[in-house]
Parts: structure tokens; sequence; C-alpha cells
């Protein structure tokens, strides 16, 4: 089932022309994937400062389809997908409650920090995403 966070839209979101800057929007996509970690039990301190295990994000995309202003309440659903036994992606949608307005993907590959070569998802993370699909 796929996990749903809700954020309202800050000024310091948005940039001179009043809207959202476009970076932002992985913000709070970030923002979301970490309370979805929490709501699935991963400690989020272990998680980010394990010294055997990194998951960095490789590539992104945004796409944007209307504006996002202060004051804006949106939805983030994330749906995560293991492509292998050590990479995974995540798709977020967010909506607004009269439409979708901006559709990202991250995806993450899990390395060892000090050797930088590839190592397999670690439990926790493949059971997110089961439970998360």
């Amino acid at each position: 089932m796929a996990f749903t966070h809700q954020y309202t839209i800050r000024f310091s979101d948005t940039d001179a022309a009043g809207v959202v800057y476009f970076a932002n929007v992985l913000n709070f996509c970030h923002e979301a994937y970490e309370e979805s970690l929490t709501a699935s039990g991963i400690n989020l301190k272990q998680f980010f400062s394990n010294p055997e295990i990194a998951i960095p994000i490789t590539h992104t995309t945004v796409d944007f389809y209307r504006p996002m202003y202060c004051g804006d309440k949106i939805g983030i659903e994330l749906t995560p997908q293991q492509l292998d036994i050590n990479r995974f992606e995540i798709t977020y949608q967010i909506t607004s409650p009269q439409s979708i307005i901006s559709i990202a993907t991250t995806k993450h590959i899990c390395i060892n920090p000090i050797t930088r070569s590839k190592i397999e998802l670690p439990q926790q993370i493949s059971n997110w995403i089961q439970t998360t699909s």
C-alpha cells in the first residue's frame, strides 16, 4: 500500500515569483521518504548513520503540471519498487485536492560507503519496499 505524507507549502519553499522553487519539490519527496521509513519502524538516526551501508540517490526526475503556492496543502504519495538486489526507485505523486501537481522519481543504490562498491539492499529496506509498494 502506497504511503502518503501531507505537507503545507511554506513561504520559504517559494521563489521570487511566489511559486515553489523547483528544487524544493525533491525536499518534499525526501521528507515523505523519511516519514515512510519511520512509519515502517526504521530508526532514521541508525539508518542514515550506518557505517556499513549507504543508499545514495543516483538519479531524479520531476515533472510539473501546475504551480504550488504558499499555504497550499499537498499530499505526497510514494511508491517504491525494487529494481534488483541493490537498487530501488521511488515514484512520488504530488497532489492537491483538485489534481495531480507533479510526479517525481528518485533512484537509489545500496553501497558500502568505504569501498563505494554495490552491496545487497538490507532486509529492512526490502521489507519496507514490499509493504509500501
